[in-house]
C-alpha cells in the first residue's frame, strides 16, 4: 500500500543510519524562529527600562520569571513524551508563544510584562525537549552534528532578535512587537509539517522493530553517572550564569562604560551573539570525531582568558573580544547534551528536557542575580566577577570518558 507520508518511503533501518537532512534543516530554522522571538525579550529591555521606570532588580525579574517558565516544564515535558511522544507538541507550543507576543506587544506595566514573558518561556519549554528528541531522531547516528545544526538554529535567532529591535522596536517602540507574531505563525507551519514526519517515523519504527539501529551504552555505575551529570550541570551554571551577564546586561554596560546609544549597543549585542551562533556548530561535529569530553573542556575553560580581559579593555577591543569569547562559549552545549544522552541512553526527552531546562533556569536566576548586584554596585562590577566563571570549567577533567562505547 503505497503513502504519501514522507518518512514512509525510508525504511526504519535506513533512518537510524542515514542523516535526514531537510528534517533537521527545518527543527533548526524553526528553532531560529523560536528563539528570535526570545531574544526579543532582553533586546526590548532599554526602552522599557526607560518607558515604566524600571530597577535592573526589575529587569532580572522579568529575566527570571522568563526563564522559569521556560525551564521548570521541560524535564516533565522530556519524561512524558520518551514515554509518549507527541508529534505535534511543537506547533501547539509556539501556539503559546504566539499569545505571548501579542501580550507583550499590549503591555502597559510590569506585572502585564511578566505574564506576556511567561506565555512566551511556556512556549519555549515545549519546544526544545521535543525538537531535540526529533533531531536525534533525524540524525543517523550523527548526534554531534544533528545537535549543532538544531542549536544554530536557535544561536543565529538569538542573534538576529536584537538587530531586528534596533531596526524595527527602538523606532517604533514596544507596540512593533506584534509584527512577529508573523515569525510565530510561520513556525507553526513548519513545525506542524515536521510533526507529521516523526508521526510516520514512529509509525515504521514501530512497525518493523527488528531493524537494528546503533545503540550507545556505557557500563558507569548508577553513583559514577549520577556524580557526572552533576559535574555538567555545574558547568552550565558557569557558561549560563556568563552568558546571563552578558546577553541582558552587555547594553547596559556599554552604555554605562562608553556612553554609546542605544542602537550602536545592541549591534554590539548583535556581534557577541552572532559569534555565539557562529561557534554552535563547532562543538558537535567536533566531538563525534575526537571526544566530547575534550570540546566541554575547550569550550568553557578556553573562554577565561578573554573573559577576564574583557572588563579591562576599552571599546573597540571589547568589539573584538566578545567575538571568541561567543565562539568558544557556543560550542559547550551541543557536546554536553549530546554527552549526557550518551551517559544516560535511551533518555534522550528528559535528558534534553532537564539540561535545556536547567540552562535557561540558570541563565534566570544568573539575570535576577546580577540585576540586584548591579543595582546595589554598578554593572561595571557585575562584568568583573563574571569574568571569573569560565574557570569553573577546570572540573571537565573529573567526567569519565565514554566515547568508544557502542555496540552494533
Amino acid at each position: 500500500m503505497k503513502t504519501t507520508n514522507p518518512a514512509s518511503a525510508i525504511e526504519p533501518k535506513q533512518i537510524a543510519q542515514q542523516t535526514v537532512f531537510p528534517i533537521l534543516f527545518a527543527i533548526s530554522f524553526s528553532h531560529l524562529l523560536n528563539d528570535t522571538i526570545q531574544s526579543l525579550i532582553p533586546a526590548i529591555y532599554p526602552i522599557v527600562k526607560n518607558t515604566y521606570q524600571l530597577s535592573f532588580s526589575q529587569i532580572g525579574l522579568i529575566t527570571l520569571m522568563f526563564q522559569m517558565a521556560a525551564s521548570l516544564f521541560q524535564p516533565f515535558v522530556g519524561l512524558y513524551t520518551d514515554k509518549k511522544p507527541q508529534p505535534y507538541s511543537l506547533a501547539i507550543g509556539m501556539g503559546f508563544t504566539l499569545v505571548g507576543l501579542i501580550t507583550l506587544s499590549l503591555s502597559n506595566g510590569f506585572y502585564f510584562m511578566l505574564l506576556s514573558v511567561a506565555l512566551i518561556g511556556t512556549g519555549s519549554s515545549i519546544f526544545h525537549p521535543e525538537a531535540s528528541r526529533m533531531a536525534h531522531a533525524a540524525s543517523g547516528g550523527r548526534r554531534g552534528l544533528a545537535q549543532s545544526i538544531f542549536q544554530l538554529g536557535g544561536n543565529a535567532g538569538s542573534s538576529i532578535g536584537p538587530l531586528l529591535a534596533a531596526w524595527i522596536i527602538v523606532p517604533y517602540g514596544q507596540f512593533s512587537v506584534i509584527w512577529f507574531s508573523i515569525i510565530a505563525l510561520l513556525a507553526i507551519m513548519i513545525l506542524s509539517w515536521v510533526g507529521k514526519w516523526y508521526k510516520g517515523y514512529m509509525v515504521n519504527l514501530k512497525a518493523r522493530m527488528g531493524a537494528k539501529v546503533n545503540v550507545v551504552t556505557n557500563n558507569f555505575s548508577r553513583k559514577r553517572v549520577v556524580f557526572a551529570v552533576i559535574i555538567l550541570l555545574v558547568l552550565i551554571f558557569s557558561k549560563y550564569f556568563y552568558m546571563a551577564s552578558l546577553t541582558s546586561y552587555f547594553t547596559f554596560y556599554l552604555i554605562d562604560k562608553f556612553h554609546v546609544p542605544v542602537q550602536t549597543s545592541q549591534l554590539y549585542l548583535f556581534v557577541f551573539l552572532f559569534s555565539v551562533a557562529a561557534g554552535t556548530l563547532i562543538g558537535g561535529p567536533v566531538g563525534d570525531r575526537f571526544g566530547r569530553k575534550y570540546v566541554i573542556w575547550f569550550s568553557i575553560l578556553g573562554t577565561a582568558p578573554f573573559a577576564l580581559l574583557l572588563p579591562h579593555a576599552n571599546l573597540f577591543w571589547t568589539g573584538v573580544l566578545i567575538v571568541p569569547i561567543g565562539v568558544i562559549l557556543a560550542s559547550a552545549f551541543s557536546a554536553i547534551l549530546v554527552y549526557a544522552q550518551e551517559l544516560i541512553p535511551g533518555k534522550v526527552g528528559l535528558v534534553a528536557g532537564l539540561f535545556f531546562g536547567f540552562a535557561f533556569g540558570m541563565g534566570g536566576i544568573g539575570s535576577a542575580l546580577l540585576g540586584k548586584l548591579a543595582d546595589s554596585t554598578s554593572i561595571n562590577y557585575v562584568f568583573h566577577i563574571c569574568a571569573f566563571l569560565p574557570l569553573i570549567g577546570i572540573i571537565t577533567g573529573f567526567l569519565p570518558n565514554i566515547e568508544g562505547r557502542k555496540k552494533a
